[in-house]
């Protein structure tokens, strides 16, 4: 992906850091979904999500469908678009990013299931809008 469409380091520094993102799918207004928090990592400057519970209403479902969203870095609301990930060398560095990120005894049990092939299928990539 080109770096026009990358976040500014200081916002992927901020995502790298930080524990969960707020995520919003969607276009927002009445009836939208609302925030709510996921595990993000950053590989090569990139901002990667997975679902975890791949709901049939659920926040990569709206993604698929609707490809806009938002997200919450600090005191920042920031438009968003979603990329879905096919590369295979992609999503093992972003299986990598979250076993290294998110690796205490607790965070395990669900690493092992956002790396395995029903999370890693909704690797999505999150770009500025």
């Amino acid at each position: 992906m080109p770096a026009a469409s990358r976040f500014p380091p200081d916002v992927a520094a901020a995502i790298a850091k930080g524990y969960v993102l707020g995520i919003r799918a969607g276009r927002g207004g009445r009836g939208a979904h609302r925030f709510i928090a996921v595990w993000a990592v950053v590989v090569e400057g990139r901002v990667f999500v997975r679902s975890w519970g791949r709901k049939p209403d659920g926040w990569h479902r709206v993604f698929l469908a609707e490809r806009t969203g938002a997200i919450q870095v600090g005191a920042r609301e920031l438009k968003v678009r979603a990329v879905r990930t096919r590369s295979e060398r992609t999503r093992a560095l972003v299986d990598r990013a979250y076993a290294e990120k998110y690796h205490t005894p607790g965070a395990r049990r669900y690493v092992t299931d956002l790396c395995s092939p029903p999370s890693r299928d909704t690797t999505t990539e999150l770009a500025p809008a």
